[in-house]
């Protein structure tokens, strides 16, 4: 028997992506605002490392770049005006995404969170952090807030191999990442993890091995990354000396259709590649074009005749 993409999506994609789920779950489309709170992160501040993960520039937002950052509410009332100069724009989610944004005492937290959430329109909160960043307590306030508003909480892992882990300088292993998952789904709050295809010394099998692993997990979205050289950075370093081996564009497309294959048809396709970082970009340069490598991972899904979830188990 032929398996079929599922009706559920009411899409014309090959992925459930993110903007296909909000309008099924309120019935109009919903934008992401991005927020800087000024968290940090202890891949930094020296409590487990000072020169963060082997890909990340450290810069933060723009925001952060250009001095003091405006209060969250400012922040918001921005990115809404933005949207609603383009947009019908009604409903959005306040993303809590530079840094590690549970990396701070619960009092501080609410405070953040409750600023965000009083602004009017925003009907949840997307909170970027580390697993090795969350605790019981905290979980437990995040859980509060689901309890009425819609959120999910971002791990960032990248892989599910141990080696790679170690050799990006996460600072944190699989077992870490398990756990914080496990702890936070047993609270209902929405789950999103963050990989990266093309990390050095990996195998497709190796990728693929970090999407089963996910889709054995209680997982209900994932943003997939395409590896970036950037300037200021050891793999940006790395790829400048001639040692950084990059996919093209048509490795990525083929490694990130077989990914989505093996994923569940529910899990959230919230991101299919990177983007960003214009002023210390150094490769691949396909990588520059969002919407390219998007064309390219739909046709090559097309050319199987495939789609997220055909190779899924169970």
């Amino acid at each position: 028997m032929e398996v079929k993409k599922p009706d559920f999506w009411k899409n014309d994609k090959l992925y459930y992506d993110l903007k296909s789920y909000w309008r099924n779950l309120f019935g109009a489309t919903v934008y992401k605002l991005p927020v800087d709170a000024g968290f940090t992160c202890p891949n930094r501040d020296g409590s487990k490392g000072s020169d963060g993960c082997s890909y990340c520039d450290g810069r933060g937002s723009q925001l952060r770049q250009n001095g003091i950052l405006p209060p969250i509410t400012q922040q918001i009332e921005a990115g809404k005006n933005f949207y609603r100069l383009r947009t019908n724009a009604e409903s959005f989610i306040a993303y809590f995404q530079t840094f590690t944004n549970t990396y701070a005492p619960v009092s501080v937290l609410k405070s953040l969170y409750d600023e965000a959430l009083s602004c009017e329109k925003v009907i949840g909160l997307s909170i970027g952090t580390r697993p090795d960043c969350v605790d019981e307590k905290k979980i437990s306030l995040i859980a509060d807030y689901a309890a009425q508003n819609h959120i999910w909480v971002e791990y960032g892992i990248q892989s599910m191999k141990e080696e790679t882990l170690k050799a990006t300088g996460r600072g944190h292993g699989v077992a870490e990442f398990v756990d914080a998952v496990e702890k936070t789904a047993r609270r209902n709050i929405l789950i999103c993890a963050h990989i990266i295809i093309g990390l050095p010394n990996e195998s497709r099998e190796d990728m693929l091995h970090t999407a089963r692993s996910l889709a054995a997990l209680p997982i209900d979205g994932i943003k997939i990354h395409s590896l970036l050289a950037l300037q200021g950075t050891p793999l940006g370093e790395a790829y400048l000396q001639g040692g950084l081996p990059l996919l093209t564009l048509a490795e990525y497309a083929t490694i990130v259709s077989d990914v989505l294959e093996v994923l569940p048809s529910h899990m959230v396709i919230q991101r299919l590649t990177a983007d960003g970082y214009k002023d210390i970009f150094l490769a691949p340069a396909w990588a520059r074009n969002k919407l390219t490598v998007i064309n390219a991972i739909e046709r090559e899904l097309s050319q199987r005749n495939s789609f997220q979830g055909k190779k899924a188990k169970g």
